[in-house]
Parts: C-alpha cells; sequence; structure tokens
C-alpha cells in the first residue's frame, strides 16, 4: 500500500477552474473521504490520481514517485465507479479475471486472486452467475472485487453506492468499512452523502467550489467545523443559522444581539471583529432545547413535526427571527404542529461565523473529536 500527497494541485479547462491549489496529504492505510455538493471538484480530484484527467499545474505523488505524467495502469491504482460497468456475457469469475487476463497474468495466478477475492466479498457461490442474475449489492461487490485483485496500492471509490437503494446502501457502507479494516489499504472515496462521509472516514476532506473547506475527523468538522459551508453541509438536518450583530467582542468572548433584544454570549475568539459587525450564529438541531438552563431564552411556535421514530424533528419559527429553525428531541416528545415552544440556547454549544463564512475559533475543545 502507499501514501498520496498532493502539492498545489490544480485543474482548469480554458477559462474554467475546477480545483484550486488543493495540498493534501493521505497516509498509507488511510480512509480518505472527498465530500461536497456537486460541481465542488471531488470526482475531477479523484480523476486526477487515478491519471484520468490531466493534472493543470502543481506535483502529485503516490508513495515516492511522482506520478504527474503516468498513465493510469503504471498508478497502480484501482477504481471502483458508480456504474457497475460488468460485462453482461461473462460470469462473476470471468468479470473478476477480465484485467488480469489482458495484463497476461498467469492462470494459476488469476485463480488465486479471484477466488481470495470471492472468499473475502462472500461472493463464492456466485462465481457462475451472470450480472443479470445479481442483485444490486451483488454487483457492487463484483465491481469491488473486480479492483481488489489487481492489488493496487490504492482504492480509489466515485460515489459507488449511489445507484443502490437506501438499505443496500447501508448494508454496502458496512461492507466496504469492513474491507478497508481486512486489507489495511489506503482508499479514496468520493460521495455527495455526508452521512456516508461521517459514517466511513477516518477523515474527511470537505470541499467547496474546488478548493479545500476542511480537513479532519469526522467529528471534528462536527463539532468544530471551520466555515459556515463545512457547518451547513456536515450534520442531518443541517445547522441553524441565525442573522445578528456584534455587541461587544474580545479575544475570549463575543457577545451578540438577536432580533427581539435576544444576548448571546459565546466563549470565542473575537478579537479582530467589530462592534457592530454583521456575523452569524449556528446551533445543531439538539442543541437547540426546551425544559433546560439556558443562557438565553426564546419562544417559538411549531410548524410541522417529523416523527421519525428514534427521534422527532421540530420545525419551527422564533420570535422576531427570520426563517424556519430545526430541534431535535426524543422520539417520544409530543409536541403538536401550532404548538408554543419556550428554547434555551446556550453560548457554549453555539458557533459564530463571520460575514466571510469562517468561524470564530472556540476557546474549549471536547475530547470526542478523538473517537
Amino acid at each position: 500500500m502507499a501514501s498520496v500527497t498532493l502539492r498545489n494541485i490544480c485543474k482548469s479547462y480554458d477559462e474554467a477552474q475546477v480545483t484550486r491549489d488543493v495540498n493534501l496529504d493521505i497516509q498509507d492505510g488511510e480512509f480518505v473521504v472527498f465530500v461536497g455538493p456537486s460541481g465542488c471538484g471531488k470526482s475531477t480530484l479523484l480523476r486526477m490520481i487515478a491519471g484520468l484527467e490531466d493534472i493543470t499545474s502543481g506535483d502529485m505523488y503516490i508513495g515516492n514517485d511522482r506520478v504527474n505524467d503516468l498513465p493510469p495502469k503504471a498508478r497502480e491504482v484501482g477504481m471502483v465507479f458508480q456504474s457497475y460497468a460488468l460485462y453482461p456475457h461473462m460470469d462473476v469469475a470471468e468479470n473478476m479475471a477480465f484485467g488480469l487476463k489482458l495484463a497476461k497474468t498467469q492462470k494459476p495466478e488469476i485463480e488465486r486472486r479471484v477466488q481470495d477475492a470471492a472468499t473475502l466479498l462472500q461472493l463464492d457461490e456466485l462465481l457462475a452467475r451472470r450480472p443479470k442474475d445479481l442483485s444490486g449489492g451483488q454487483r457492487q461487490r463484483v465491481a469491488i472485487g473486480r479492483t481488489i485483485v489487481r492489488e493496487p496500492e490504492v482504492f480509489l471509490f466515485d460515489e459507488p453506492l449511489s445507484n443502490l437503494d437506501a438499505s443496500l446502501r447501508v448494508q454496502m457502507r458496512i461492507e466496504i468499512s469492513k474491507l478497508h479494516k481486512r486489507l489495511g489499504a489506503t482508499m479514496v472515496y468520493v460521495t455527495h452523502d455526508q452521512v456516508e462521509a461521517m459514517t466511513m472516514a477516518d477523515k474527511i476532506v470537505a470541499l467547496d467550489n474546488g478548493a479545500i473547506a476542511q480537513v479532519g475527523k469526522p467529528m471534528e468538522l462536527y463539532h468544530y467545523p471551520a466555515t459556515r459551508f463545512v457547518a451547513g453541509f456536515i450534520g442531518s438536518p443541517k445547522m441553524n443559522f441565525i442573522d445578528c450583530v456584534v455587541e461587544a467582542a474580545s479575544s475570549q468572548s463575543v457577545t451578540v444581539l438577536l432580533a427581539g433584544d435576544h444576548r448571546l454570549e459565546l466563549p470565542v475568539n473575537g478579537g479582530d471583529l467589530s462592534v457592530g459587525e454583521q456575523v452569524t450564529l449556528g446551533i445543531r438541531p439538539e442543541h437547540l432545547q426546551e425544559n433546560q438552563e439556558a443562557d438565553m431564552y426564546v419562544q417559538g411556535e411549531v410548524h410541522v413535526v417529523e416523527r421519525l421514530g428514534y427521534q422527532t424533528l421540530v420545525h419551527l419559527e422564533l420570535d422576531n427571527i427570520e426563517g424556519v429553525q430545526t430541534m431535535r428531541t426524543d422520539g417520544s416528545n409530543p409536541i403538536q404542529e401550532g404548538a408554543t415552544m419556550t428554547l434555551g440556547l446556550n453560548g457554549n454549544k453555539c458557533h459564530l461565523f463571520r460575514a466571510d463564512g469562517a468561524a470564530c475559533p472556540r476557546l474549549y475543545q471536547e475530547p470526542c473529536i478523538d473517537f
């Protein structure tokens, strides 16, 4: 297996810049997920690692080798695409072995690798079947097996679960995570689904408009987002955002004024903020709660209640505050639409974002980021 290093990687199509000055270190054996909305450049970045896209500028290394000018077959990488791309006239074993036959690998070695991959992916009893006789999850496992038999140094996954239904996506997330642990392989995985990113990654790379917005462990991005973009993209349901202005600021705390003459003090470094500056308060749905001791209280009217069994999502409008906010509460909460609630906000559970989207650094960290 091998590490992957990106230094000042840029990609442009004529005047359109797709990725901008990407610097990233992927360690040997690490599971890294590129996540972001459509058009953020995550698949293009993956294809540049694979050699399927040329690099406009910058340097890329796999292990100690600079690979900018190497063709895909010389890079020792294996790619699993969104489409299974299986040959319908071949059975499972033939599909998995096809690439090895093209490489003129000896027949005994082909049989060994195919059998090892089939055992690893629980495909032993399906080797004689053709793709039309397989479920979606089984076809995806065959596509992964076709990559495993090549024994690449780096595995690349380009949204491999997008074509599966919800239950199969959950199952395949588990299977790919188990596969990573068994192989100890370096894996780079692209998805627009932040749930996949949170549940599978050792390290998440959040991409915004072709640039890296933040790199870190899943819980680090969740609890300590570096930008408003990351805060809104990571987490389901997403973070609530409330416009406010700075009333007082120092390197130890910031007091903000919300509509309705509500004030809240946050333990963040706001030494470079000015009184009267427009900022945005961010709060996760689980931290917007009724019947709790809080630094500030506000009333709200319930508009929609979504009961999911294990949790209830309450969508409500707060007095004098624009926009619908979301509260996450216990699944047994009897709250009804049209009800009025008194909700509490605690400054140490909130985030503060400047007008340019950058987060004001919080003055403490919780141990959860080490998970």
